[in-house]
């Protein structure tokens, strides 16, 4: 694969690329506890990781560089393009942002931003009016935020799969937990009961498909 130009070293990119989505995560959450910070923080971790091997340093090819080569002789393996390590693990043709595993990611990334985005919506509005927050998204989920990081963090884990983002990712996910607990705490000491009897009916992370329970917005 032939590109001209660069193909690492952009710092530039790395700083606006991790700008834009550590923003956009920012103007959905809108955060205003620790809490929101921490979960901010642990998600702009990941995206700084991410961009900089996308843009910065290949840290990721590099490591694999002795095994690509010989195994994929014909391919400049520092290429940008050579980055979407299933594109070239996969033998896949064609522009790689525009292979199905490239659209996946980006179907997964955007349904993460607006599931973010749209939960905001409802627990913004409870907040305003002193109730717990059930319906929209909360009808399926208890933490429908951190599903919704979560989920942008899978999708560019498809797109660019990279070590260190995939030894965060784990991380993550028990740091999610973690402040979910903590936030179910300070929840239930300000709802009481009425948030136990939620709680009993709808799960914290994965929806239960055949039970759907005040889920309109």
């Amino acid at each position: 694969m032939n590109e001209t130009g660069p193909a690492y070293g952009l710092w530039s990119l790395v700083i606006i690329n991790s700008a834009i989505f550590i923003f956009f995560a920012f103007s959905f959450i809108k955060p205003k506890t620790k809490l929101d910070w921490r979960s901010l923080g642990a998600f702009s971790a990941f995206i700084i990781a991410l961009f900089v091997e996308m843009y910065g340093f290949p840290l990721t090819i590099y490591f694999l560089s002795g095994w690509l080569q010989s195994k994929y002789p014909q391919s400049d393996i520092f290429a940008h393009g050579s980055g979407h390590l299933w594109y070239t693990l996969f033998g896949l043709k064609g522009n790689p942002h525009t292979n199905p595993i490239h659209l996946l990611s980006n179907v997964m990334i955007f349904a993460g931003f607006y599931l973010v985005y749209r939960a905001w919506l409802v627990l913004h509005a409870a907040q305003q009016e002193g109730k717990l927050a059930t319906s929209g998204p909360y009808g399926w989920v208890r933490h429908p935020q951190y599903d919704g990081f979560i989920l942008v963090m899978l999708g560019f884990l498809i797109m660019w799969p990279t070590l260190l983002t995939l030894l965060m990712f784990p991380v993550l996910l028990v740091v999610y937990i973690r402040l979910a607990k903590q936030e179910e705490k300070l929840v239930q000491q300000e709802f009481g009961s009425a948030y136990d009897e939620y709680a009993k009916d709808v799960p914290a992370f994965l929806p239960r498909w055949k039970k759907r329970k005040n889920n309109t917005a």
